[in-house]
């Protein structure tokens, strides 16, 4: 088998190319091609986003590694050769560098989501660097402990990033890089924080569905009301145009997805696994549906299966991701919260749907909206928070009834009516503050609206109309005499 510099300069993807019992690093002083060295302690990978010529592409005739499984001229194992290709581009996407995008890879899967620590390495070092450095094949990241280098160990030998990259282009999707066309910059946010890469099912540009996305999250054993609403909020955002983002779990989320389904929009789903592995079991279809309909995401490379912290750690991506987050149903110890939390960090905007105060899957919520959360019922509210100039709900008020189109004198002499027979007009201009003469014309408007009937020199209010007739409360009782155009 030939060297991994074999052919000129050194194969791309060099500190992966090497025999499968060494995969995970470089050959004790092997060196990457000149002009894509290692960067030193402390400083960062350049920004080289050119051409292909810039980027150290190698020249015409000069093969790539063997392990990238793209023959070089009849060499490299046959068993390796053609994995990738029908994925020419999959190393070579949006201008980031091949190695650097498979130390990322490489780098979901020898640490966990979300450590700050290897964050802030990841952004002196870059990740080239820092694959080399915790897998043993350069100096140790400056404050790494003798306990986290041995765990990178143990895992190292089990890192295969061009193996991982084949798989996803066999589901269908991809890795993005921060640095990519399609990488959500408001993830950038989280800081040290910010995930390595996602991997991602589905068609869609991430980039641009997240710039009008919102978090529908809330408790796995919601109610029946807690459903309903999800389902609802889901439904109604799709339709005005909004990505419904949730974390595919049992209760709220499912609901919220499909009801984001249902309406026929668009929908993501941000998995504590890989994209590959559908967690809970019972979403399997429905997730299987969001691929294909939207996008399914995670952090976690092809086959990592969920656990406790990762679910945690999964909620800030969510946060970050979207312009703000709905919470529907929370306990005291909801994760839901976590997520909103997250969101009031990031300075996104952070809603909650009240619930009975008697229910304790309400309680969380309401201590969410005893703080900086907006109280929110239905998705026009949402979008008028979280949406630009002009998306407003519309006003909430009471049913209008003609009486209240009456001017003050007029609705004066009304109520000076008594319901028990009839009045006579000195009765009326006196209990209604006003003279005979007033009196009486008021009463003749009445009389044409149907308010009233007159009797002789008595005035009586109209008896009201049983409501299975189809009157209104509050509709004046004579509605067949009713005069249009009262108000003035």
């Amino acid at each position: 088998m030939p060297s991994p510099s074999a052919g000129g300069r050194g194969a791309v993807p060099a500190l992966f190319s090497e025999p499968r019992q060494g995969r995970g690093g470089w050959d004790e002083g092997q060196t990457l091609p000149e002009g894509r060295g290692v960067p030193d302690e402390g400083q960062a990978l350049p920004e080289r986003r050119g051409t292909p010529d810039e980027r150290g592409t190698p020249d015409e005739g000069q093969g790539l590694s063997e392990r990238r499984g793209v023959p070089d001229g009849g060499q490299g194992p046959p068993e390796r050769q053609g994995v990738l290709d029908e994925e020419q581009g999959l190393l070579k996407r949006r201008g980031v560098p091949d190695e650097e995008r498979l130390a990322r890879a490489a780098l979901t899967r020898l640490v966990e989501p979300g450590d700050e620590t290897v964050g802030r390495w990841l952004r002196r070092m870059g990740p080239v660097a820092l694959w080399r450095a915790l897998t043993g094949k350069g100096k140790p990241p400056p404050g790494a402990t003798g306990e986290r280098l041995a765990g990178c160990a143990l895992r190292a030998p089990g890192v295969d990033p061009v193996t991982d990259l084949a798989l996803i282009a066999r589901c269908g999707g991809r890795f993005i890089c921060p640095g990519d066309l399609d990488w959500p910059g408001q993830l950038d946010d989280l800081g040290d924080a910010r995930p390595v890469g996602l991997w991602v099912r589905g068609a869609a540009d991430l980039r641009m569905w997240a710039l009008r996305s919102v978090a529908v999250v809330g408790a796995r054993a919601c109610s029946d009301y807690g459903a309903h609403v999800a389902a609802s909020l889901g439904a109604g955002l799709a339709e005005r145009g909004w990505v419904v983002v949730s974390g595919a779990a049992h209760g709220v989320d499912g609901a919220a997805h499909r009801g984001a389904l249902a309406a026929g929009g668009a929908t993501i789903a941000v998995l504590a696994s890989g994209v590959d592995v559908p967690y809970p079991r019972a979403h399997a279809e429905l997730i299987e549906r969001m691929a294909e309909q939207g996008l399914v995401l995670a952090e976690l490379p092809p086959g990592a299966h969920p656990t406790r912290p990762r679910f945690v750690l999964r909620n800030r991506v969510i946060a970050a991701l979207t312009r703000g987050t709905v919470v529907v149903e929370a306990q005291y110890r909801s994760g839901s919260l976590v997520t909103a939390r997250r969101a009031q960090q990031l300075g996104r905007s952070t809603m909650g749907v009240p619930g009975p105060v008697t229910s304790g899957l309400s309680a969380g919520v309401h201590e969410l909206l005893r703080g900086e959360a907006v109280l929110v019922t239905d998705a026009a509210e949402v979008a008028e928070l979280i949406g630009g100039i002009g998306d407003l709900a519309p006003e909430r008020r009471g049913p209008l009834v003609e009486r209240d189109l009456l001017d003050p004198v007029t609705a004066r002499v009304l109520e000076a009516l008594s319901a028990r027979g009839g009045n006579h007009l000195r009765d009326v201009a006196r209990e209604s503050g006003t003279g005979c003469d007033e009196a009486l014309g008021r009463l003749h408007e009445l009389l044409a609206l149907g308010f009233v009937e007159r009797h002789g020199d008595r005035w009586e209010l109209v008896p009201p109309v049983r409501r299975s007739d189809g009157a209104r409360r509050g509709d004046p009782p004579n509605r067949g005499n009713r005069v249009k155009g009262l108000r003035r």
